[in-house]
Parts: C-alpha cells; structure tokens; sequence
C-alpha cells in the first residue's frame, strides 16, 4: 500500500501455480500418470479407447466445473483438472490413432494445428498468451482448452517417438542389441527431455517471448511423460521395468502428493501483482 491517501493496490491471485522447478515436475509426474492411467482402464481393464475416453472425460469436466468455482488457485483441485486432461489425451489420441486408424504422423500434424489455432484465438481474444497467471475468466477457459488439446498432441508425439520413429530406424540401420523397440521409449525420453532443456536454456536468456516457450514447454511434457510411462510399464522384451499400469500410476500419483506437499509455492494461492 503506498503512503498517498487513496492509493491502495489489491491483491489478485492467479488460479494457476508459477511455473517454478517443482511445477515442471509435478506437471511430469502429473503426464506420465495420465499415460500408465489411461492404459490401465483402456488396455489393463479392456474397456476400450472409447468407453475409457467418455469415462476420463466425465472426470475432467467435473474437476474443471470444481476448479472453475474456486477463486484462486488450489492445489487439489488444480492439479485433478490437469491429471483428467492427461488421461483423456492419452486415451482420445490411442482412440484416433489405434481404432480409427488415422495414424501417428497425421493426427500429430492436426493436433498441432489446433493447439496453434486455439492459441491464436486466444490472443486474438484477450490481446495476450497468458502462461502461469490465470486471472480473468476468458484466458481460464483458453488456458485449460490448450491444455487439454497438448495433452492430446504430447500423446500422438510420444507414441510416434517411441513406436514410428524406431520402426523407421530399423529401415536404414542394424538394429541395437535387443531391437529398435528395445530402446524407443528410452530414446524418446532423452529427445524429448533435451527439447525441454532447451525451452529452458531459451527461456533463461530470454530469446524468445516467455508465454510462447511455456507452451512449446508444457506440450514437450506430455510426449516425455508417455515415453515414461511406456518406459514404466512395457515388458521387459520392449524395453520397459514391466512395473504394471495400475502399480506405475500408483507410484506417481504418491510421488506427485508429496512434491505438491513439500513446496510451499504449489501448496499455496498463487499471489500476482493487481491495482
């Protein structure tokens, strides 16, 4: 508050974490859930893509109606929304993918196309991208609609990483010791992970426009959480710890509860600068 009568500056506080070291983990973590999850019930419990998608999306829109009410940022609800978002992109992207048969490379290319889309008309909208201070309720519906359309694309990117790509491979070179599927998830990670680094590395020196590179960042997320949990929960013979789906998302989902515990920015309101 400054000294002059009258001039006094309110708190707002955003409905979104900042996007510290902690936030990328938990948004990892929060991914590769939502990859060993949404196998668990469509694979694991042989419901279907499709059975499995209706369910997910029945739990999203309810954690997003819960989370829409509150008025700042709470943990429990938040971090819901953004495990929902994970589980129906990974099962609406295997449903485009493995039962209509579209295929990895041009589902990938239309998803793109709308997260920049959205994206765009979200700037258009508001005059600005918003990253992680979420106050007004227009960029609120638009932040959690990019979320849920990259989880969908990090989805179709993962699984073309780690299932195309070393296909692929094998076309033009001996395989490794074991197969080309031995070690595609693996090798999916690593890509994945030194994109990330380097939206970091950008995002440090400040090369590029900052909302730009957290959604270039919160996209790669999602293809470096799949290429995890396939990590997690493939066979030995895929090169995979074969820990199975329901045990793996039990595991990070522990995890994920006491990171968000443990740091005090996550735990708390998300406090921005307002008049």
């Amino acid at each position: 508050m400054s000294g002059r009568p009258g001039d006094m500056v309110h708190k707002v506080f955003s409905k979104a974490p900042p996007a510290t070291l902690m936030f990328w983990i938990v948004k990892i973590c929060a991914t590769t859930m939502g990859e060993t999850g949404g196998d668990a019930v469509s694979m694991t419990l042989k419901l279907g893509y499709l059975v499995s998608t209706l369910i997910f999306l029945i739990f999203f829109v309810s954690a997003l109606a819960a989370q829409i009410r509150v008025i700042r940022y709470h943990a429990w609800t938040y971090w819901l929304v953004v495990v929902g978002a994970t589980t129906v992109g990974t099962t609406t992207s295997d449903f485009i993918d493995r039962t209509l048969r579209v295929g990895y490379v041009i589902s990938s290319a239309g998803l793109l196309a709308l997260v920049i889309a959205v994206l765009i008309a979200w700037k258009l909208t508001t005059g600005k991208i918003a990253a992680d201070h979420i106050t007004r309720g227009k960029d609120e519906v638009f932040y959690w609609l990019t979320i849920l359309v990259s989880n969908t694309l990090g989805t179709a990117l993962g699984d073309f990483a780690s299932e195309t790509v070393p296909g692929l491979m094998g076309k033009f070179a001996l395989p490794a010791v074991g197969g080309w599927d031995a070690w595609g998830f693996e090798l999916g990670a690593v890509v994945f992970a030194a994109l990330i680094a380097m939206m970091a590395a950008l995002h440090l020196f400040k090369w590029a426009p900052q909302a730009v590179l957290f959604w270039a960042a919160y996209v790669l997320t999602r293809p470096l959480g799949a290429t995890l949990g396939d990590t997690l929960t493939k066979d030995h013979a895929q090169g995979g710890l074969d820990l199975g789906r329901f045990l793996a998302t039990g595991i990070i989902g522990a995890a994920m509860v006491v990171i968000i515990l443990l740091s005090p920015k996550l735990r708390g309101p998300a406090e921005t600068a307002g008049a």
